[in-house]
């Protein structure tokens, strides 16, 4: 898939961290970009929102974690086969390990490196996996 056809959907409860992956999306050429400040807004907007081809999800969100989020959008009929990417500032090998055995499609260390996100991205959406503690 081209980045420009390409709709994201950023679950990241950090305006700043929003607004730098977005940035950062939009050099890439991404066109179509939704914030959601949690994964319950995801669940809750499911049925409103496009067709969503990547999720960008923070782990640690208020009132949540990314693990138990990831199982509720999996069991919705909408998000079963999305690309799901946990991004976090939670950045351990044994993190990583986890995040996959919970059946997240990638994982992106926090902080985020500006040269290198949009091609992590990229490959994503080319369907490469990107597991990268940074």
């Amino acid at each position: 898939m081209r980045p420009d056809d390409a709709t994201i959907v950023i679950v990241e409860d950090n305006f700043q961290n929003y607004v730098l992956m977005t940035r950062l999306l939009a050099h890439l050429g991404v066109k179509d970009c939704v914030w959601k400040e949690s994964g319950w807004q995801v669940l809750e907007f499911a049925e409103s929102l496009p067709q969503i081809d990547l999720i960008l999800m923070d782990i640690f969100l208020p009132g949540s974690d990314g693990y138990a989020l990831l199982e509720r959008l999996r069991g919705h009929p909408r998000f079963e086969d999305t690309l799901i990417i946990a991004v976090t500032a939670d950045v351990s090998v044994q993190n990583m390990r986890r995040a996959e055995a919970s059946g997240f499609d990638g994982f992106i260390g926090k902080p985020l490196n500006p040269d290198l996100f949009p091609t992590q991205i990229s490959s994503v959406l080319r369907g490469e996996s990107i597991w990268d503690c940074g």
